[in-house]
């Protein structure tokens, strides 16, 4: 399904907004933040264009993976406006070990393999088994709205007393609503290409931009994983992997960055 570049939906959302009072600069400034991104479940019903787990399928030459694999994507059928400069073919691979204190810039946690290419399976250089393999579906590319308090921080800043803090919280929350009201929720997801971050306990944006802080607005969230019970050291753990847009478009994934967080 394709809905972020749904107009219909767009238009709903500013007359629902204007319906309730809320400033018009207000939805403007949201429907900004708003970002497309692909939606996997293992109950999808679109094609089977990534794998979570299994093994790493990479070439004999390359070196040995990091942490196991938690996702191979497969490139060629992507959307083609997913708001991300990635590759046309191929593979990406993206590895991880779930454990809160494996996170920062990290050779070899996101690899691209092009089409192609002579492959063999590498087991990981990690004290962590393979993740167990399954399919994943495309469920859905869509809009992913921006974590609420994350959108204040960065709109409104930190330095705001409680009643101020109060007032732009409950406007930012009038505005989600508004958008989920005219659209719905969609189903839980598993794997996400793109979008907006999942803020558990930091925002994987903000902690990237002050450990790397070199073209710090560059950074973009590249993919998030929703570990699943299966991951038993993680309590509803999410993983993120974050790369410079440009280094993205120049294939520079030796210079990703990986957030963990529970």
């Amino acid at each position: 399904m394709i809905e972020h570049r749904n107009t219909d939906r767009v238009h709903r959302f500013r007359a629902e907004a204007a319906s309730r009072g809320l400033p018009a600069h207000e939805t403007e400034e949201w429907l900004k933040a708003v970002k497309p991104a692909v939606f996997w479940t293992y109950e999808g019903d679109g094609p089977v264009a990534a794998r979570l787990g299994g093994e790493a399928l990479l070439p004999r030459e390359a070196p040995t993976p990091p942490a196991p694999l938690v996702a191979t994507v497969d490139c060629s059928l992507l959307p083609s406006d997913t708001g991300l400069p990635l590759p046309a073919d191929g593979h990406l691979l993206f590895f991880a070990e779930p454990n809160v204190s494996f996170y920062g810039s990290k050779d070899g946690i996101v690899r691209h393999v092009p089409a192609g290419t002579r492959t063999t399976a590498r087991p990981a250089d990690s004290g962590y088994g393979a993740y167990p393999s399954r399919d994943l579906r495309m469920a859905w590319f869509g809009s992913s709205t921006p974590d609420a308090d994350s959108y204040a921080s960065a709109k409104w800043g930190d330095d705001l007393d409680d009643e101020e803090l109060d007032r732009v919280t409950r406007l930012v929350e009038e505005v989600n609503d508004a958008w989920t009201s005219v659209g719905g929720l969609w189903p839980m997801w598993t794997f996400a290409l793109g979008g907006n971050t999942t803020v558990l306990d930091w925002d994987p944006l903000n902690c990237v931009r002050e450990d790397e802080p070199e073209d710090a607005e560059d950074w973009v969230l590249l993919a998030t994983w929703r570990c699943g019970e299966e991951v038993k050291e993680l309590d509803q753990g999410v993983i993120s992997w974050l790369i410079r847009r440009a280094d993205l478009a120049s294939l520079r994934f030796d210079r990703a960055y990986l957030w963990v967080d529970m």
